[in-house]
């Protein structure tokens, strides 16, 4: 029986990652990062903007940044056509 993970990726999702920079909330001057990743679809990336809403609601560090980074885990082979060759002595 294949994971859920497995599932998740034949349907389109992929691996996302967001690296979070928020404010402590003792020390407002002060980033932090937190990363997080999860199987998510893009471009829509329904699971993290759940995630980022419990943030939000729950979490008394003030959001700062979010940048995410999501990479297709099946997908067919890349074939690239060459031009010439290039031999090096």
């Amino acid at each position: 029986m294949p994971s859920e993970d497995f599932r998740k990726q034949v349907n389109g999702y992929g691996l996302t990652t967001a690296e979070i920079l928020y404010r402590r909330p003792d020390h407002p001057w002060l980033l932090q990062t937190y990363v997080w990743q999860n199987f998510d679809l893009c471009p829509d990336f329904p699971e993290l903007n759940q995630f980022l809403r419990f943030w939000e609601k729950s979490i008394e560090g003030v959001l700062h940044t979010v940048t995410v980074a999501h990479s297709r885990l099946i997908r067919p082979s890349e074939i690239k056509a060459v031009d010439g060759v290039f031999r090096l002595h």
